[in-house]
Parts: C-alpha cells; structure tokens; sequence
C-alpha cells in the first residue's frame, strides 16, 4: 500500500510539473475573452493555434457568444494547415465556419485595406519556433503594419518560444537582406516569445516590411501573456502538447533543430532530414563516409551536441529512394550548444574530407544571403570554409540584442 502511494503521489508531481503553462489563449478564456468584447474580431491563426485538449483557437472564438470573429487569415499553409510549404493560400470560405478566409501568402502577404474593413480587433494566435527565418512572424509584423494604417487593434496570445528564453544567436540583419525570411533587425536566434518580439517590434520601431525601406509604423497592441512561462523552459518543460506549425516541424525536437541546420539546407549539398522522419535532424549524402563525418564533428568538441551516424531513404523529395549516409544530431546541453553554428561546422567538416565537394555552385546565393541576413557570412566561409573565420561576425549583435530585448520581457 505504502508504494502505491508513493507511486501515486509520483504521478501527481510529474503531472504537476507537466502542466505548468498555461498560453495565451487559454488566459483569454479564463478572462472571458475581455479584450475582444463588443468587437468585431478577425483571426490569424494555424492549426497550432489550440488549447491544450487541441480545441482549436477558431473553433474557440467562433463557439463563444461573447465574441464576434468575422474573418479568418491564412498565413503560409493556412488556417487549417492544409496547403503545403511554399504552395500559395487561396482566399476562400472556412468548411467549419462558413467564414471568409483571406490568403497573406498568395497574391498578398500584407491584409489590405479591403479585407479589414468590418474589423475591429485583429487577434494573432500561431506557435512560433524562435528562428528568424520562420514566416510567421513576418506575417505577424506585416498585419501589425496594415492594422496600424486601419486604426485596428491587434491582439497577440502568447505562447513558448520551444528554443526557451536565453538562446539568442547570429547577426542582425543588415541593410539590403531584408525579406519574408528575415523581415527585422534581430538576431537569428532571438530568444523572445512571440509576444514579447511584436512589443520590440512595434515599440523599436522595427517594422519596416519585407524590404526594409517603408517608414516604421505602430499599431495600438495588446499581448495576452502566458501564465507559469519561464525563460529557462525549452518546449518539453511547458506540458503543453506540441501541434505542427508547419509540416517540416512535425516535433519540438525539429523546431530546436531547425535553427541548427534549416541555413545549411541552402547550400543544397546535404539532405537535412527533410523528406524522411526526422526533418533537420541530420547531414547526409549518398556519397558520405558515415563514419568518417562522425570523427571529423567528434574531433571539434563542439560544446552541448552529440552525433552518431545514420543511413537513411528519404520518402519524398528530390533524394527520395536514395540511400543517404551521415550523421544524426541531438542536444546533450542547448544553453551552452553553439546552435545556430552547427550547420557550419559540418560544412567544415565534409569540406576537410572532400574538398571537391564544394556546395557554392549548388546554393541559392539570394536565399542563402536573405537566410543569413548578409552576404558576410557566404563570403567569408566560402574562402576556407572554416568557422572561425565567421563566428566573431555571426555573434557581434548578441550582448547588444539582448540588453535591448530585455526592457521587452514578460516572464523571468
């Protein structure tokens, strides 16, 4: 008897731990959904936008009678995640809702004017994966510019940042690169949730749009904070359940690897997992010495990694059916891991063993400099394709980044 309570009181404490955050949308909820009361609401939102028993934040919204949602907006993959990576979003009507759903990645990827009108409060509910290059917080500023021109309010619900609150990491972008996937002066890895990034944006005046040429504008913002989030939590720690944001991030663990191999996949001579189980969980090749890649990663000491070898087909895409050899990555310590640096010290490594293998001629130098957010980093690997030459450049923003980004905190 005395072990089954022991065991039973276990379970209590690991649930307990397991159940700490509770996310913005759920806040709201509890709330009464205040801040939308009396309002016509739209929406932008993904299938990550749900409550922890996986109700989604449309059905949420529409289903209260406090509230008025009235138009929904699809970002890339749209609201129902049911368009695939970079394919265009139609405008359309919701199967569930019957209401118009209007596309920000097809013929625009700003709201219009048009498509505001009737609107209120403008409400933002998509999980985030803390890397620069991800689309949705593109998307998130460019509705904060178009809100900001309406007089609309926007409402952001907080969630994690899966990456935790400390891991910040490479240049901020620099003039000339902006772009969808690297629309501010932030660092690649930039340890805010997504809330606390739209109050950097929009207090910062850091919302110039994909070019980085219109004048900074700021809307009227409100961030519906999570409650039990700390800085220290990576995904796992939340007991939140995790719900793909986009297809290529089916796990936490891919959201934590993306930022540590998503820049090598534009180089195109490595297969990152993408088109097999694991996406950005790996470095392959069909031409790699498994083996030999693994001593030559071993021999770095690379603080906070471990790797082993793998074999692999992918099951989609341009390796589909080809048997693939390299290695399998995995995060022993991701505060003192050199994340985002990774990707590189692989290239590093397979230039060691095959220096005919050069990846330059096979990478898309546009996306490869947009990605980086300047051409420095191509430019100056490219020379010996060694790390050292990069990472002073890569990491010269960080400390500032971080002063500046703290006045912005909404958890410890």
């Amino acid at each position: 008897m005395k072990r089954f309570l022991l065991l039973l009181t276990g379970l209590a404490v690991a649930l307990s731990v397991r159940a700490q955050v509770t996310t913005g949308l759920e806040v709201l909820v509890e709330n009464g959904f205040e801040p939308l009361l009396g309002k016509r609401v739209g929406l932008v939102t993904n299938p990550s936008g749900v409550d922890r028993h996986f109700r989604s934040t449309i059905d949420i919204l529409f289903q209260a009678p406090e509230v008025n949602l009235v138009a929904l907006f699809g970002p890339e993959h749209g609201v129902r995640g049911d368009v695939y990576a970079g394919d265009h979003v139609d405008s359309s009507k919701d199967a569930r809702t019957g209401l118009p759903v209007h596309s920000l990645y097809g013929a625009t990827r700003e709201p219009t004017q048009e498509m505001l009108k009737g609107i209120d409060v403008m409400v933002y509910d998509i999980q985030d994966v803390g890397t620069r290059c991800y689309t949705f917080i593109s998307t998130l500023g460019l509705v904060m510019r178009a809100c900001a021109a309406a007089g609309i309010e926007v409402v952001v619900l907080d969630r994690p940042n899966p990456l935790g609150g400390n891991k910040v990491e490479g240049c901020v972008v620099e003039d000339g690169f902006y772009s969808f996937v690297s629309q501010y002066k932030i660092p690649f890895l930039y340890g805010l949730t997504v809330g606390e990034l739209a109050q950097l944006i929009n207090q910062e005046e850091l919302n110039r749009g994909q070019r980085g040429r219109l004048r900074p504008v700021q809307c009227k913002l409100t961030v519906v904070p999570m409650r039990g989030w700390h800085r220290n939590m990576l995904y796992k720690d939340t007991g939140l359940p995790w719900i793909l944001p986009s297809p290529n991030i089916p796990s936490m663990q891919s959201a934590l690897c993306y930022g540590a191999s998503g820049i090598g996949g534009e180089f195109g001579l490595l297969n990152s997992g993408v088109g097999y189980t694991i996406p950005f969980e790996t470095f392959a090749a069909e031409w790699v010495d498994a083996d030999a890649l693994l001593d030559r990663l071993n021999s770095y000491n690379i603080p906070g990694v471990a790797f082993r070898t793998i074999h692999y087909k992918p099951i989609s895409g341009s390796k589909s059916g080809v048997l693939l050899h390299g290695v399998q990555f995995t995060f022993t310590d991701y505060e003192a891991c050199p994340v985002s640096l990774i990707q590189f010290y692989v290239l590093q490594a397979v230039n060691e063993l095959y220096p005919d293998k050069n990846p330059y001629p096979l990478s898309s130098t546009d996306m490869l400099d947009k990605v980086c957010g300047t051409d420095y980093v191509r430019m100056a690997f490219g020379m010996q394709m060694k790390v050292a030459d990069i990472v002073e450049y890569w990491n010269k923003d960080v400390e500032a980044f971080k002063k500046l980004s703290q006045v912005y905190y909404l958890y410890r």
